[in-house]
């Protein structure tokens, strides 16, 4: 498994819809996993320390884990099927681990709160980590092949609105 960090929340100019940027803690890849807005913000709002005047949903999990004695271990993006990210919460509840399926981006905002390693499954990062070019090149053989890959998801990040999602939250606030 690989772990990653939250590198980015991106917004996408032609959709409602939000892609987060995990790294690799190790190397260069990228991985990129489109979520709601809801489920951006809430992962915003943790990663920007911004108080909240009453929990969030993820935050509510993450107290009703703790009340009922458990505890985040870590989060697991655990598979890749028809274009749709699985993850599963590692929770340990009285000596004893249990794994529990969630959407990934319910999953990574919980990671966020609860402060535990995001790890991605090998398969995973093998069919949709994103190598920048430079690194690409480095390793010779395989640049040719991963430009194509490359141009992709250049074109995807070409579509995307860099600027600060506070700004996007204002101006939705003020419609």
């Amino acid at each position: 498994m690989v772990e990653v960090t939250v590198d980015s929340i991106r917004v996408s100019l032609m959709s409602t819809h939000r892609v987060v940027i995990l790294k690799d803690v190790e190397g260069e890849r990228y991985l990129p996993i489109w979520i709601g807005p809801c489920e951006a913000d809430a992962i915003t709002v943790e990663l920007q320390d911004v108080e909240v005047a009453r929990p969030l949903t993820h935050d509510i999990l993450k107290n009703v884990i703790a009340e009922l004695g458990g505890k985040v271990l870590r989060v697991e993006i655990s598979d890749l099927r028809n274009d749709i990210f699985y993850a599963t919460l590692i929770i340990e509840i009285k000596d004893k681990t249990v794994e529990i399926d969630s959407r990934s981006s319910d999953a990574l905002a919980l990671a966020v709160r609860a402060r535990v390693p995001i790890l991605v499954h090998d398969a995973v990062m093998s069919k949709a980590a994103i190598v920048p070019e430079s690194e690409m090149e480095a390793e010779g053989g395989e640049a040719a092949e991963g430009s194509e890959r490359l141009s992709a998801f250049s074109d995807f990040v070409d579509s995307l609105d860099f600027e600060n999602l506070d700004k996007d939250k204002k101006d939705d606030e003020e419609d």
